[in-house]
């Protein structure tokens, strides 16, 4: 059976920076629709978690932590979000831009599935968090890799421990994975359903095929 480290093609002692480079071309190669097979992504999903958590495990032990087994642990606080669905802007003649964009949505009857508001746990990321409550946000690998899942923050911010795909001019622009984003604030403002403006569109992925493995999970 392969280790997680041949699985990514990475030595065992790769850095975080290593790791992350890999993971993203790998988790390319294993798409269907680049030659590979859903067993394949599944097999180097697995492989990176098992990798990155294997850190973790380190870096969180008392000798690595500064102030050993003493430390303090912040606990975590819900935040509030309000969402807008990017799909309705163009219906009513609305622009991603525009200052006064959520009080305008918040007037205009629109259906829960396009806005609203919703509450984060502190041990939810943005996309687990309306998955919660019912609703289906565009997503594909989930692995930070690419930009099915993209949000826009109108205000607020969250954090991102993984993003292997938006470069800084993107982040600079306010735009955010929410696969993995989780509120650094209590109050939030987020445009989902962004993935095919320009410069998200070609970081994207095909869904269904990574759709179908997780539901085979």
């Amino acid at each position: 059976m392969e280790s997680p480290f041949d699985v990514l093609s990475i030595d065992p002692g790769a850095d975080d920076e290593e790791i992350d480079r890999a993971y993203r071309r790998r988790i390319l190669e294993a798409h269907p629709d680049q030659g590979g097979s859903i067993r394949e992504f599944q097999a180097v999903r697995a492989a990176y978690e098992e990798v990155t958590s294997h850190a973790s495990r380190e870096l969180s032990d008392p000798e690595h932590v500064e102030g050993g087994e003493n430390a303090d642990e912040e606990d975590g606080e819900d935040a509030r979000v309000e969402y807008l669905n990017y799909e309705v802007l163009a219906d009513h003649g609305w622009d991603l831009g525009d200052e006064d964009l959520f009080e305008k949505a918040a007037d205009a009857d629109l259906d829960t599935a396009d806005y609203g508001r919703i509450l984060v746990h502190s041990d939810e990321s943005m996309l687990e968090a309306a998955e919660n409550r019912g609703f289906e946000w565009p997503y594909a690998c989930r692995g930070g890799a690419c930009a099915n899942c993209a949000i826009a923050l109108a205000e607020g911010e969250l954090s991102m421990p993984t993003n292997h795909v938006l470069p800084p001019e993107m982040l600079d622009r306010g735009f955010r994975l929410s696969c993995n984003g989780s509120p650094t604030t209590d109050e939030m403002r987020v445009v989902y359903n962004v993935k095919h403006l320009p410069g998200l569109d070609e970081l994207r992925l095909p869904p269904r095929p990574f759709e179908q493995a997780y539901s085979d999970d």
